[in-house]
């Protein structure tokens, strides 16, 4: 049995992961992330402190536990910030994944790399994996830089690219679109949704899923993973309104550059999956049906 090593397991994807892990025993499982294990249960895998910005903590705790892969979730995902403060981007999304390309090189560990849609510019989604990339953000521009060092590298690498990930864990640090949209409506909050962007939201069990496909098959190259509808963000919102009966007179949809936003973004992206389909057997749950699972654990 492979054992695997993630980073960021305190957040949604990282949760996910060891839910998984604890649920099917596919693999062996070192769950690190800063600080105290913020996951409920703590038996059935190995949990320690790793702060991704620490290079001889990394080290230490991946010579403790030799994991044959290491699934590397931790990163700055807020757009905005990203693009408000470069220079803490580009150290936790691309001097951490050098720090832990050095090491995997090293030891003969493969790395599995979390990366974004937001490689590409939107003017021509959805995209396959060779399409070239074009980002519009700090935020993608750091995914691009930290995707090149993999590709650089002599290391066993696999890139999984994403959009959109939804989903419900314990202690959660930040929200996603699913949960602050039922959220604002069902205290009858107005919000602002934007109607000229189109993604395909992903739920966090398929992302986990294809995470721990990956290392099983070993697979390499660039993967994209997503779930498998296409809509615009007011689209989603609806879809979210009219899943759990809530008022959408509340929803006012607005274009992009009404947003004033820091950072600008991609305005169509969403994935062709037929690679990820037919090389690690990934099958993706439809938006209705995600719902549907987050409905059964809150």
């Amino acid at each position: 049995m492979k054992s695997i090593l993630t980073t960021g397991s305190n957040g949604l994807l990282g949760q996910k992961i060891t839910e998984k892990v604890l649920a099917e025993g596919r693999v062996k499982l070192i769950a690190t992330s800063k600080g105290v294990n913020r996951y409920p249960v703590k038996a059935g895998y190995e949990y320690a402190e790793m702060d991704i910005l620490n290079p001889e903590q990394v080290r230490q705790v991946i010579e403790k536990y030799k994991p044959d892969a290491i699934i590397h979730t931790a990163a700055m995902t807020n757009v905005d910030t990203c693009e408000a403060n470069k220079e803490l981007c580009h150290q936790l999304n691309v001097d951490a994944v050098k720090t832990l390309l050095s090491i995997c090189e090293e030891k003969n560990i493969q790395l599995v790399h979390l990366s974004t849609d937001f490689v590409f510019d939107g003017a021509n989604g959805p995209y396959k994996e060779e399409d070239a990339v074009c980002p519009v953000s700090y935020y993608g521009e750091s995914k691009v830089l930290s995707e090149d060092l993999l590709k650089q590298s002599k290391v066993h690498w696999a890139i999984i690219r994403t959009i959109l990930v939804y989903g419900i864990s314990s202690d959660m640090s930040r929200s996603n679109i699913v949960l602050w949209a039922k959220g604002a409506l069902e205290k009858a909050s107005p919000i602002n949704v934007v109607n000229d962007q189109w993604r395909m939201p992903t739920l966090a069990e398929d992302l986990a899923e294809a995470c721990i496909l990956a290392v099983e098959q070993r697979a390499q190259g660039i993967y994209h993973i997503s779930g498998k509808d296409y809509m615009s963000i007011a689209d989603l919102v609806r879809k979210v309104a009219d899943y759990w009966s809530l008022d959408q007179s509340f929803l006012h949809e607005i274009s992009s550059a009404s947003l004033n936003q820091t950072a600008k973004r991609p305005i169509r992206t969403g994935f062709i999956l037929d690679k990820a389909i037919k090389d690690l057997g990934y099958n993706p749950h439809s938006f209705e049906e995600g719902l549907a699972i987050l409905k059964g654990q809150m």
